[in-house]
């Protein structure tokens, strides 16, 4: 996978964004929303199962790099969400995360409108969902910049959140379908 925008190359990770996503990975304003920081061993872990399976599908998290210095910046895109029950098991979600230095720019809109003509044009999905908790405004923000429509009728408590954190459980779903973002992408 690599797609391109005005300011941002979405590409598979090499050895050189190591730093970046550990960094990211352990970052308490990063992880805010998550009842984990990756120590190194397990955010290189992550990182070789994110590059192996993006070289392997095609999608997947990938390295958001800066097109104008070549910095890496964070990541974002698309992988099964892979939270069945809650959500059937061929759905796919859009995600993102960015070294803080970097938020406020558009930098994760930017990469997700790329992402989602991905997967509606090149994927042939249906549907794209992303989630967070439910007090998350950047990432929500994002979700409707880009789109998406708050689901409030499968908002849900998230599986894999331990209940030792009660405030990070519940999450919002959002959803767009493949034909509300060609009607979006009209002029």
């Amino acid at each position: 996978m690599r797609l391109e925008t005005p300011r941002l190359l979405i590409r598979n990770w090499r050895d050189r964004d190591r730093e970046l996503f550990f960094r990211i990975n352990s970052d308490d304003r990063v992880m805010a929303f998550f009842p984990f920081r990756r120590d190194r061993e397990q955010a290189d872990r992550l990182f070789d199962m994110l590059r192996d399976g993006i070289a392997r599908n095609g999608y997947g998290f990938a390295a958001l790099e800066l097109r104008a210095t070549g910095a890496p910046i964070g990541f974002a895109g698309l992988q099964p969400a892979g939270l069945e029950p809650v959500l059937p098991a061929e759905t796919f979600e859009i995600g993102w995360r960015l070294a803080p230095e970097f938020w406020g720019n558009g930098y994760a809109s930017e990469a997700a409108r790329a992402l989602l003509a991905y997967g509606f044009d090149d994927l042939g999905l249906d549907e794209i969902v992303s989630f967070a908790v439910w007090n998350n405004t950047r990432s929500t923000a994002v979700m409707e910049r880009i789109g998406m429509r708050r689901d409030p009728e499968a908002d849900f408590d998230h599986p894999k959140v331990p209940e030792t954190h009660p405030d990070l459980r519940r999450h919002v779903l959002y959803r767009l379908s493949r034909e509300a973002w060609r009607a979006r992408a009209e002029p």
